[in-house]
């Protein structure tokens, strides 16, 4: 069965020899991912989704990341976050 997961990106780390690694912030927990061009890795990201999200650090942009029924990701959606909408179920 496929799912998805929504949040941000809070921190990239990316290295001489091509990994990525990505803190994904969602459900009050942070998720690393990776990409590795070494494609023997386990739950390898894809570079391009690796690249996409690493571009969105330090933005408004929120991110449902869908998996597939196997947990690979399969595309990435972006949304401008909206702040006031938490802002107001607060109040």
């Amino acid at each position: 069965m496929s799912y998805s997961i929504f949040g941000q990106v809070v921190g990239v780390r990316k290295f001489a020899y091509g990994d990525i690694e990505i803190d994904f912030f969602h459900e009050d927990k942070i998720t690393e991912y990776k990409y590795s061009p070494n494609s023997s890795i386990l739950n390898n990201f894809p570079k391009e989704l690796a690249e996409t999200l690493a571009s969105t650090l330090a933005s408004d942009i929120c991110i449902e990341i869908h998996f597939d029924e196997n947990g690979s990701p399969t595309y990435v959606e972006l949304e401008e976050c909206d702040y006031d909408e938490f802002d107001d179920d607060k109040n």
